[in-house]
């Protein structure tokens, strides 16, 4: 999900632009004095620790020979009513265990239970009932609330507990089937889900799902308050939404039956855009109403089959006055026969969006550059950005979909960002399948970081990197500084967006920097390929970058990812001695990097050298560097290539006579 849109978080980027002027207001900062934290050893969790000893995971980040995970299919039915805002439905379950500890209770979502009356949540939310439950069975058997025995069944808010007959060996399988109905609240699930203004319906959070049971943690099943988003386990999809003639469904996976649902005209601009890398306008105002957009007449009620496989979720939005753009872009060899493959970019936005006639460009820049840039193909047929305003501010992501604000006023490169945000979101975690309940920067910084990367090519001459560097030290000066490694859930309201967005990004920037762009970025692609469709945990992601960069890096990790320590490196002098030149250098905070220089001289030569970072591991504040003075200095810089955070640069750039 794109960077909240809060008061504190604006204000907090607004402040950057202080930063990034020597000796500005936010500039003067405090120094550290004393003796220096030294960041003490990793450890892994206990879980992770028995998931090692029982070989499902490494200390290589790797998966171990007994890695398993867990796996579902659905059968989901659901009829939509769009004038009562009504959704009622019927999912049956077939979950499958891998697992040597058996289940023997499920632990099913409800998120629309946050809508529910009494509901625990972090922020406010219309009360629109929740769930109704009509009905469970277990394996064909019926089953009650108030039963002692096996099966029966429990709601505690958004967590369904499902008592099974009997404990799961592995390879079993269980089938509950529920029957359950619901208002469609209007902004869902904290803005990533509702309907605005009569011509749209989006549906997310929308289904009972069975929660993640795996091997370190056991059952994730932290209850859904509305800030940290969903960690769910790949599973298989067949999908039959009923909505009224006229409302175009696009959602995730392969829409099954478009001869009884899109208009034959819609159909043929559709396949026209599948095999064109111009703009097709698949659905126009022209088009608009049943007979137009869609087969049938006007009160007639139609089914779009949709089926997905290996997929972690499943979204669908319901349109009927949204225009729809479509395009193909090239992904890269996806089958591995030789030939470049394509995929589908659609985008779908009313007419008052006008920025939106820009957004399948930009879809189709954005999943391009990942599919190469991470070196992993856009692996679906299609990529759906639609436009949510009044429902959302930002964006959130599915697979395959994308719920986005409209950027009125905005520059292009807000929307252009959010976009490939969302897109970036295709790899993590929708691929990458980390845990965004508990580790938000496992996907929300990883994908920023990707959207810089993005954006640096799409705006040439622009440097998004330092503006996620600026951003999070913004956050540093105006105190909402944050520990990564926090659940999400309890981080400090003004903090976890700093924690989830920024501050991991400006870490990934660092990391690059300390390893070099080539180390690097052949290690993150294959962190990306090891852990396509699995769930890798922090320490999963620790120990990779460990062994596939070949350094010692538990001093980075505590620094950035435990720690609310920030870098501060500043030049206290440079003196002429004689034929040497004296540097000294201080280490004013507390996170520990290598203090990289440039020494500029006057024959137009750079001369680069570094103090270590073992030296500030040591525990020195203090460190001096003697070379020659001839040619003679014009300049010594610090953080040359500006990859690293430091918090104060008014103090980063010295000539040999001034005052600094």
């Amino acid at each position: 999900m794109e960077r909240p849109a809060s008061a504190a978080l604006g204000a907090l980027i607004a402040l950057t632009a202080l930063i990034a002027v020597p000796g500005g207001a936010l500039a003067q900062t405090a120094v550290a004095d004393g003796p220096r934290p030294i960041p003490y050893p990793m450890t892994v969790s206990p879980g992770f620790a028995a998931a090692v000893e029982a070989g499902s995971r490494t200390l290589e980040g790797r998966p171990g020979p007994e890695y398993w995970q867990q796996s579902a299919s659905y059968e989901i039915e659901a009829s939509v009513d769009p004038e009562q805002k009504r959704i009622e439905g019927s999912t049956r379950i077939v979950y499958r265990n891998a697992s040597e500890s058996p289940p023997s209770v499920l632990r099913v979502r409800l998120n629309q239970n946050l809508h529910a009356r009494g509901a625990p949540r972090h922020n406010a939310a219309e009360v629109t009932g929740g769930f109704e439950i009509e009905g469970i069975s277990v394996d064909g058997t019926g089953v009650g609330s108030d039963a002692t025995g096996r099966p029966r069944y429990e709601i505690n808010h958004t967590i369904l507990l499902v008592w099974l007959h009997a404990a799961m060996a592995v390879g079993d399988t269980a089938i509950v089937e529920i029957d359950w109905s619901y208002t469609i609240p209007q902004v869902g699930a904290n803005g990533r889900m509702g309907w605005d203004s009569d011509n749209l319906i989006y549906l997310a959070y929308w289904y009972p799902q069975v929660a993640v049971f795996d091997d370190v943690i056991g059952w994730q099943d932290d209850p859904f308050l509305g800030r940290a988003e969903f960690h769910a386990d790949f599973a298989d999809y067949d999908v039959r939404l009923t909505v009224p003639a006229g409302w175009t469904v696009v959602g995730t996976g392969e829409l099954q039956n478009p001869d009884r649902t899109l208009a034959p005209t819609i159909r043929e601009r559709l396949r026209q855009a599948e095999s064109s890398d111009e703009i097709v306008h698949v659905l126009t105002a022209d088009d608009f109403g049943p007979g137009r957009a869609t087969v049938g007449a006007e009160g007639e009620l139609l089914t779009w089959h949709y089926t997905a496989d290996r997929v972690r979720d499943v979204a669908y939005s319901l349109t009927r006055e949204s225009l729809w753009d479509a395009a193909r872009t090239p992904v890269g060899d996806r089958d591995g026969d030789g030939d470049t493959d394509h995929t589908r970019v659609d985008a779908l936005y009313r007419t008052e969006a006008t920025s939106w006639p820009d957004a399948a460009g930009y879809a189709q820049h954005a999943i391009a550059f990942l599919s190469e840039y991470l070196d992993y193909p856009y692996p679906w047929s299609h990529m759906s950005v639609v436009e949510g305003e009044n429902i959302i501010g930002g964006g959130m992501e599915y697979p395959m979909m994308t719920l986005i604000g409209a950027f009125e006023g905005m520059p292009a490169t807000a929307l252009y960002g959010v976009i490939a945000h969302e897109l970036g979101h295709m790899w993590f975690p929708m691929i990458v399948n980390s845990d965004e309940i508990r580790w938000a920067w496992m996907d929300e910084g990883t994908t920023v970081f990707n959207t810089a990367q993005a954006s640096a090519d799409f705006f040439p001459g622009t440097d998004p990197d330092q503006i996620e560097i600026l951003q999070y030290l913004g956050a540093v000066a105006a105190g909402f500084d944050a520990t990564m490694m926090r659940w999400t859930d309890w981080e400090y309201p003004t903090a976890w967006g700093v924690a989830a967005y920024p501050k991991p990004a400006a870490a990934m920037i660092a990391l690059r920097e300390l390893v070099g762009e080539e180390v690097f970025l052949e290690a993150f692609r294959g962190y990306v390929d090891t852990w396509a469709y699995k769930h890798p945990k922090p320490e999963d992601f620790f120990h990779w970058f460990e062994h596939a960069t070949g350094h010692d890096l538990d001093w980075f990790w505590r620094s950035w990812y435990y720690e609310q320590w920030t870098l501060d490196h500043a030049i206290a002098s440079v003196e002429i001695d004689g034929p040497q030149a004296v540097i000294t250098i201080e280490d004013r905070g507390d996170l520990p990097m290598p203090a990289r220089v440039a020494i500029e001289r006057e024959d137009g030569s750079i001369e680069t050298t570094e103090v270590p970072v073992e030296t500030w591991l040591g525990g020195a504040r203090t460190a001096v560097l003697r070379v020659s003075a001839s040619p003679a200095i014009t300049r010594v810089r610090l953080n040359p290539d500006g990859g690293f955070a430091d918090r104060d640069r008014s103090n980063d750039s010295r000539t040999p006579d001034a005052g600094g």
